[in-house]
C-alpha cells in the first residue's frame, strides 16, 4: 500500500473527472473562445460575489498576478513571514514585479491586525510606500491555520483606512470554508485580490484562478500572458477544475476528520500537537525528520521534510480510512 501525504497536491484525477475533461467544449482561450473556461471563470466570480475571474496554470502564477495588479514596482507589500508568495514562489514578487516585501510573525501564522498596522509606510520621500498586504487561507506552514473572519473585518477596514489593496491567497480557502462555515462570498467581499487553487484539495490536476472586478481581470489577462500563462484549448483543464467545484467541496470534511484521526492517532508517539490541526495539514515535529521519512517511504508512507526537525502530512481525497490506519502503525512503530 502506498499512503502519499507529502501533499493534497498528489493526487489523481477521478474516473468521473476524466469523463468530464473528455467530454469538454473547447476553444482558444487567448481570444476568450474556450466556453469550458469562460463557464469556469464565471461561476467561480459568481461564487465568490466578484466580477471576474481569470484562469491560470498555477497558483503562484495566480497570487503573482494579483500582487502586481495591487503594488506597483518599487513599491511594498505586507505579509507574514511564513507566507507563501514569499517563500515558495521564487522571489517572484521582487523578480517579476519590481515589489518589495516586509514580513510580520504571529504564532501559528494566525494574523493579528494590531502587528500589521504599525508597519504600514505612508508615501514619504524616505520610505518605500506601502501599497497592499496579503493573507494566506488556509495556512500552509501553520498548519492548515484558518483565519478568522473577525480578523479579516479588521483587516479590510485597516487597508481602507489606509488606501490599501488587500490579496487573498486562497490555495486552501475551500478547506476554510469546510472547517468555518464561512461563505465563499464572504471572503470574496473582503479582498481587492484573491487566488484559488484547484488542484490541491479540490483534486484537479492542473489550474487556478484570480478573482477580481472586471477592470482589474482585464488587466490581469495582459499579464498573465506576458507571464507565458495564455493558454489555447485550456477547456480540457477547465472542465475537471468545474467538476471540483461542483463535487469536491462538500466532501473536504472527511480530510479534516481524517487529518484529526491521524493527529491524535500519532500525539502520542511524541510526532504532533493534535489540537493545533484544524484542516487537512498535520505539522510533524522530530528530531532528524528526513531519516524518518526515509524510513517511512520504504514501507509505503510519505511524509513531506520541510526543515531539519519538522514536516507535514495532508490528508485529501485519494487517501482513505485504511490508508490512514497504515500511516499510522508505521509511524508508530518506527518512533517506538
Amino acid at each position: 500500500m502506498i499512503v502519499d501525504l507529502r501533499s493534497d497536491t498528489v493526487t489523481r484525477p477521478t474516473a468521473a473527472m476524466l469523463e468530464a475533461m473528455a467530454a469538454a467544449d473547447v476553444g482558444d482561450d487567448v481570444y476568450g473562445e474556450d466556453p469550458t473556461v469562460n463557464a469556469l471563470e464565471a461561476e467561480a466570480a459568481a461564487l465568490f460575489g466578484k466580477e471576474a475571474a481569470v484562469f491560470t496554470p498555477t497558483g503562484s502564477m495566480a497570487n503573482q498576478i494579483g500582487l502586481q495588479l495591487l503594488v506597483r514596482p518599487g513599491e511594498e507589500l505586507l505579509c507574514d513571514a511564513k507566507a507563501h508568495v514569499v517563500n515558495y514562489e521564487m522571489g517572484a514578487a521582487a523578480a517579476l514585479g519590481g515589489i518589495t516585501t516586509r514580513t510580520w510573525s504571529t504564532p501559528g501564522c494566525r494574523l493579528d491586525v494590531d502587528l500589521v498596522e504599525p508597519m504600514i509606510n505612508r508615501p514619504n520621500p524616505y520610505a518605500t510606500a506601502t501599497r497592499a498586504i496579503a493573507v494566506e487561507n488556509t495556512h500552509n506552514i501553520g498548519g492548515g491555520t484558518v483565519q478568522p473572519l473577525a480578523e479579516l473585518q479588521k483587516l479590510r477596514d485597516l487597508a481602507d483606512a489606509y488606501d490599501l489593496g488587500l490579496h487573498l491567497d486562497g490555495a486552501r480557502i475551500w478547506n476554510a470554508h469546510a472547517a468555518s462555515g464561512v461563505p465563499f462570498e464572504a471572503y470574496g467581499r473582503l479582498f481587492d485580490t484573491v487566488s484559488v487553487c484547484l488542484s490541491k484539495g479540490l483534486g484537479a490536476p492542473v489550474g487556478s484562478l484570480l478573482l477580481t472586478d472586471a477592470e482589474r481581470a482585464s488587466r490581469a489577462r495582459v499579464i498573465r500572458k506576458r507571464l507565458g500563462g495564455g493558454m489555447r484549448q485550456a477547456g480540457f483543464l477547465a472542465a475537471a477544475g468545474r467538476y471540483a467545484l461542483a463535487n469536491h467541496v462538500e466532501r473536504l470534511a472527511e480530510d479534516h476528520a481524517r487529518a484529526r484521526h491521524l493527529a491524535r492517532s500519532l500525539e502520542p508517539f511524541g510526532l504532533c500537537d493534535a489540537s493545533a490541526v484544524e484542516t487537512n495539514i498535520v505539522i510533524v515535529r522530530v528530531p532528524e525528520i528526513a531519516r524518518l521519512a526515509v524510513a517511512a517511504a520504504e514501507q509505503g508512507v510519505k511524509i513531506s521534510v520541510l526543515g531539519p526537525d519538522w514536516g507535514r502530512m495532508l490528508t485529501h481525497y485519494d487517501v482513505d480510512d485504511a490508508g490512514i490506519e497504515h500511516a499510522v502503525k508505521v509511524l508508530g512503530d518506527l518512533v517506538r
